[in-house]
């Protein structure tokens, strides 16, 4: 599904931080990002989702390459292919659990009928994460943990092919990290959404599929 081919990416302040790297994902499949702060997980997530660009090496999506789509492209690829988690949730305060969650919805036309099955799509991942009860509720309002959880299913609203989530379990505790991951995890087996993670949990690494190291800019097993 998804190929980086020697992809390298350097900063001012920083030098080089992605060197010569390859990683190669299959559909459906989970995998685990580990390496220390500043080794370029995050810059290496941001690649794959085209919130940043790689100075060179190609990025290849199903069979095509996406490393020069324009900014019109780069937004359609995000909106149609790829769900974000982050370390904090990034709720918007003014707006409830509900519609925090459809959010992502007012990034593409849908008919009246596609709008009412997002709904009930979206209502049953709220049931299956337990947050439907909150629906009604201001983010300042819900826990951590359950903030988190309602940025998950914001992140799967509009069917992404591949979920990049970035420190997920970073800001909760070991309790609401377990509870997260088991959700991670069951969701990707239920809607084969392909899983890549970046975090220093070994933890949630060893829930996955394939663990992979981030050291001096590329991956090692």
């Amino acid at each position: 599904m998804l190929n980086i081919n020697n992809i390298s990416k350097s900063f001012i302040q920083r030098g080089l931080v992605l060197d010569n790297l390859c990683l190669e994902v299959d559909e459906g499949e989970t995998v685990a990002i580990m390496g220390p702060s500043g080794s370029g997980k995050t810059t290496l997530m941001n690649i794959i989702g085209l919130l940043d660009k790689p100075d060179k090496g190609d990025i290849i999506f199903k069979g095509a390459s996406i490393a020069n789509f324009t900014e019109d492209e780069s937004a359609d690829y995000r909106n149609l292919n790829i769900g974000f988690v982050f370390q904090e949730h990034l709720l918007l305060p003014y707006l409830t659990v509900s519609e925090n969650i459809q959010v992502p919805l007012l990034a593409s036309k849908h008919s009246q009928k596609e709008l009412y099955d997002k709904e009930q799509y979206l209502k049953g991942l709220m049931e299956k994460a337990g947050i439907y009860g909150l629906k009604d509720k201001y983010p300042f309002r819900i826990s951590g943990g359950e903030a988190q959880r309602v940025a998950l299913i914001r992140a799967l609203a509009n069917n992404p092919s591949i979920l990049l989530a970035d420190e997920p379990t970073g800001s909760l505790d070991a309790k609401n990290a377990e509870n997260l991951g088991e959700l991670l995890l069951s969701m990707n087996r239920e809607f084969a959404i392909t899983l890549i993670l970046a975090t220093h949990s070994s933890d949630l690494a060893n829930k996955m599929s394939k663990i992979l190291h981030l050291q001096e800019g590329k991956l090692i097993v």
